[in-house]
């Protein structure tokens, strides 16, 4: 016992190391493929851990695991939204905001169209390069600077419609319910009141800062060109958003883009069925459905609970997939370009987020990540509090709330069920706590949906960056407080 009271401290200083050098590398552009596995054998290695057997067991196996779990999600995903994106759907829905509030409401109209496609399935790197170019317009017809688009964008696709919103489809909403047995519509009524909170601080910001601008005689200002090609072809800039999100923007010049657009009714109507599948199979199918034989050793003695979350989200996604092509076909003269596009857009973002969970499952297993967990669950506030921290905390340094989030549930899941049910706490409203929590310090400078819209505005951190961190940090913490507040005094609702 005393022996390994001493190891302690050099295996914390392990994990230390390892996840500077994954941060610092990470943020120089190298392969998280690479990197994960490399500084977890580092923290291994420190606390004298064998090496090949946390390689191939620990980190492969847990790896493996999350692949197994939500790559169906991550294909049908890419392959939806590159669909929305080659028939002209999503187009024509920005377009059809932009004619509707026009450049005296710009910035309203950028962030409803980026909230209804993502809140419909739609990959937020896709909506990333609809949407630059429409920004780009309006903002210079109603000449507000340029420096606020990328914010805009964001409030619209990288917020609410991700964490807060009940029965979005994003992987994020999708990770906490195998270990929660929750579905998409985890806590409806604090989702909704999160979104709110999140969308209406957002919009009062960017007001206030549209205002400020042309009190000081601010306008458009510059000439940059919203950088999408370029954006596209950036391996940099792939390598970060890869490890950030569910879609590989190197495949969106890929495929086959209609030339003609849709009538908005055919463009929103496959998220429409997104939505409403996903509604039906969570509260009133898969509940009505027999699936005892799940128990069987042959399918892993899975509990419905455990699987009906993904199976639910998976359907609406193909339903929706198939809509698409049957409303759109002609618009589609490629199809199977752009859907091998879609396919192939899906596999790098699921082995980049499968690699941080492997290097998650290999710290969580050395010993001195007991001091890790100890300090975690001893946070005061109580359950809802320290898991949020969690969260937050792992999503920061990973940058990707997906990977941050699978990292803290694979390693405290199961603790925090134990302190549900002894504490009477509905895993709701856990879950809805633990993916707001993943969606706020996952926007720090490092992470790649950050550095891709950037490049994609045609922006840069010093011009930009200060009105994404009150839209997507600020915002989501205000509602987290909220949610967390409510949460504890009235319960999961």
């Amino acid at each position: 016992m005393g022996s390994w009271k001493m190891s302690d401290p050099i295996g914390l200083l392990g994990i230390v190391l390892a996840l500077g050098l994954l941060i610092w590398l990470a943020y120089k552009g190298w392969s998280v493929l690479l990197l994960a596995p490399a500084a977890a054998l580092v923290a291994a290695a420190v606390a004298r851990e064998p090496l090949l057997a946390h390689w191939t067991q620990t980190f492969m196996g847990s790896a493996a695991q999350f692949v197994a779990q939500f790559f169906p999600l991550f294909l049908l995903g890419a392959l939806f939204g590159k669909l929305m994106d080659d028939s002209g759907s999503v187009t024509a829905i920005a377009r059809t905001m932009s004619e509707r509030l026009g450049p005296r409401r710009a910035v309203l109209a950028v962030v409803l169209a980026g909230a209804l496609v993502t809140y419909g399935g739609v990959s937020l790197f896709v909506a990333f390069f609809v949407l630059a170019p429409m920004a780009q317009a309006l903002f210079r017809s109603a000449d507000i600077p340029r420096r606020l688009m990328p914010a805009a964008i964001a409030l619209g696709t990288s917020t609410f419609t991700m964490s807060a919103l009940p029965g979005t489809p994003a992987i994020q909403n999708a990770i906490p319910m195998p270990f929660f047995g929750t579905t998409p519509f985890a806590a409806p009524g604090l989702g909704i009141l999160a979104s709110i909170i999140m969308l209406g601080f957002g919009l009062w910001w960017l007001g206030r800062a549209e205002a400020a601008a042309r009190r000081a005689g601010e306008g458009y200002g510059g000439s940059a060109e919203a950088a999408v090609g370029v954006a596209a072809d950036d391996q940099f800039i792939r390598e970060r958003a890869t490890a950030a999100r569910e879609f590989d923007p190197a495949e969106i010049p890929h495929g086959h883009h209609s030339d003609a657009e849709p009538a908005i009714f055919a463009a929103v109507l496959p998220l429409i069925v997104v939505v409403g599948v996903n509604l039906l199979m969570s509260l009133f199918i898969l509940p009505r459905l027999d699936f005892s034989f799940l128990d069987e050793d042959r399918w892993g003695d899975a509990s419905l609970s455990s699987v009906a979350g993904v199976w639910a989200v998976a359907v609406a996604l193909a339903v929706a997939t198939a809509t698409l092509v049957a409303i759109n076909y002609r618009r589609l003269p490629a199809l199977r370009a752009s859907m091998d596009a879609g396919a192939n857009a899906s596999v790098l973002p699921v082995l980049s987020v499968a690699s941080l969970v492997g290097f998650g499952a290999v710290v969580a297993a050395l010993p001195a990540f007991a001091m890790v967990r100890d300090w975690v669950l001893s946070i005061g506030g109580g359950p809802l509090v320290s898991l949020a921290t969690a969260t937050n905390v792992l999503a920061a340094l990973t940058g990707s709330a997906s990977g941050g989030l699978t990292i803290a549930l694979d390693a405290l899941g199961g603790t925090y069920m134990t302190i549900a049910a002894d504490r009477g706490i509905d895993p709701a409203l856990m879950h809805r706590v633990a993916v707001i929590g993943a969606g706020t310090l996952d926007s720090l400078p490092h992470n790649g949906a950050v550095v891709t819209l950037l490049a994609v505005c045609g922006s840069t951190h010093r011009e930009s960056y200060g009105d994404i961190v009150v839209v997507g940090i600020a915002g989501a913490l205000i509602a987290l407080a909220a949610v967390i507040a409510l949460g504890s005094a009235l319960g999961s609702f």
